[in-house]
């Protein structure tokens, strides 16, 4: 995510879309667009209000969509966007039916297009821009510097962020995978973009139970030249039951803690007990 990139908010009218839209543009995001059916030829913070994509994609260079829409409502606006050729999509809604968001990737990998989420915070390039939901507007917890942080949950991301700037340290960059069984972008997939992101030295994995995105980014890890800071939430969480997000249930020994835990040490990841131990280690691998 770069300053360069125009950005268009799909929901840009209501309480929630207004409100982000605002900070985005705070944190030096391009906003050039927005869409809500019925409410075109209007503006919200300055940006312009279309009826539709297409519409607005006449008149701008649009690069990303970022959707503040219900979970009902997300197939057809992500949809939309895909058929008017946006290349970016972040998806912030929470319970897309899983088969819904398996339709919107099939049709992403056919029109070449990356999707973030379902159920993500979004992404962050602090001191360059924010697309989604997150407080990169807070300089106590987000500050341009040199840690990736790849995490399912945006609350718990924005947390060891926090101990990540606590440490005298900063972000090169934060991406909210998203906490749904199936999303766009996996945390391997985020792993490959920061291994290769210059600003990127030191690389931060957030984790929860449930699914198996840990397990696979841990391969990945084995091969990568930057090291890599980890932390798995939920050690104690009763098996077979949901907690929080979508994708965080533990069946057996499959999707938990422990087996996460073990898959990223033998990875050769520094692995944490707590969010709060994680700015330390980064500092150490900084200096290893």
């Amino acid at each position: 995510m770069t300053r360069e990139e125009g950005v268009l908010v799909q929901g840009i009218t209501g309480r929630q879309g207004r409100f982000w839209t605002e900070r985005m543009v705070e944190c030096g995001t391009r906003v050039v667009a927005g869409v809500s059916p019925g409410k075109g030829g209007t503006e919200v913070c300055g940006v312009p209000v279309y009826d539709s994509v297409s519409e607005a994609i006449k008149w701008h260079d649009i690069r990303v969509a970022v959707l503040f829409t219900p979970a009902k409502a997300t197939k057809g606006a992500a949809l939309e966007s895909l058929m008017a050729g946006v290349k970016k999509l972040v998806l912030l809604a929470e319970g897309v039916p899983v088969q819904e968001t398996m339709e919107i990737l099939a049709e992403a990998r056919e029109a070449g297009a990356q999707v973030l989420g379902p159920n993500t915070a979004g992404v962050a390039v602090p001191g360059e821009a924010m697309v989604g939901i997150i407080p990169a507007f807070i300089g106590e917890i987000f500050r341009r510097g040199e840690v990736g942080v790849v995490s399912r949950s945006g609350s718990l991301g924005t947390l060891v962020c926090m101990y990540v700037s606590q440490a005298g340290l900063g972000q090169s960059a934060f991406i909210g995978v998203g906490g749904d069984p199936v999303v766009g972008t996996t945390m391997r997939e985020a792993c490959t973009v920061l291994e290769e992101d210059e600003r990127t030295r030191v690389v931060v994995l957030v984790g929860e139970i449930g699914g198996s995105q840990e397990e696979d980014a841990a391969e990945y890890v084995r091969r990568m030249r930057k090291p890599v800071v980890a932390v798995v939430v939920g050690r104690e969480a009763p098996r077979g039951k949901r907690m929080g997000h979508a994708g965080a249930i533990v069946l057996g020994e499959r999707g938990s803690a422990q087996a996460k835990m073990e898959a990223l040490r033998a990875a050769g990841a520094r692995v944490a007990e707590f969010p709060w131990e994680v700015g330390g280690m980064v500092r150490e691998a900084l200096r290893g």
